[in-house]
């Protein structure tokens, strides 16, 4: 065997030999890779209830006359009574905003109509109130009837009803977070177990978004806070 050809099969020999290793070790790294993407997604939720803090009331009443300059003397007198009322059960002025009242000549509207109209002249005014006083708010409501006993004409519709707020999530958010993650991890943990696997890092998560909403109809004062967190635990054996 000359030198040449010694040298060539040595040579290939090293050739070989490193493509061997090559091959081994992306294998390796490939397996290792996927593994370490085996990967669970787990959810979390954290839900409170909590109690409004701002309570946004609106009254409407109204008033008919035949006589305009009658009619706006009765709303300013009705106006000073809600707004006495309201101050005396606990409210401050600065509490207390009054609309001016919305007037309607329904001897305007009778055109083209066969109703017969007998006050020409409807105003609707509402005072709101906005406060942090829920249960004052509340109490106030169901005494709002004894003005009723001194002619005043209360109503509304659903877009005039009372809005209890909850205005306090910036204080929860943190704790709730906490603990959304914390009860997916719980899950994950478990899921691990069963599958016998290990649980490894946080892979991504994602916090969710808060919702607030009544608790049900009938105590909308009271509101259920919750979020949901989903987040991705990578898995090995």
């Amino acid at each position: 065997m000359t030198n040449d050809s010694r040298s060539s099969l040595i040579l290939g020999a090293f050739i070989c030999a490193g493509l061997a290793l090559m091959g081994y070790l992306l294998g390796s790294s490939a397996i290792r890779f996927r593994e370490y993407e085996r990967v669970v997604s787990v959810k979390g939720l954290s839900e409170r209830e909590m109690p409004a803090d701002v309570a946004v009331w609106p009254i409407r009443f109204a008033s008919a006359s035949n006589d305009l300059t009658a009619l706006y003397s009765t709303m300013e007198a009705n106006t000073r009574q809600i707004s006495d009322f309201l101050i005396s059960a606990g409210f401050v002025a600065a509490e207390i905003t009054a609309g001016g009242p919305a007037v309607t000549d329904r001897f305007a509207q009778e055109y083209g109509s066969n109703e017969r109209v007998q006050l020409r002249y409807v105003a609707n005014q509402t005072i709101t109130v906005y406060s942090r006083k829920i249960d004052l708010v509340r109490a106030s409501q169901n005494n709002l009837a004894e003005l009723g006993k001194r002619g005043i004409a209360f109503g509304g519709n659903e877009s005039q009803q009372t809005q209890f707020l909850f205005t306090k999530l910036n204080d929860v958010k943190p704790a709730m977070i906490e603990e959304a993650t914390r009860k997916a991890r719980e899950v994950a943990e478990k899921f691990a177990n069963d599958s016998r696997s290990k649980l490894g890092k946080i892979k991504s998560a994602n916090q969710g978004q808060f919702s607030v909403e009544d608790r049900d109809s009938n105590t909308p004062y009271v509101k259920r806070v919750r979020v949901v967190s989903t987040v991705d635990y990578y898995l090995s054996d």
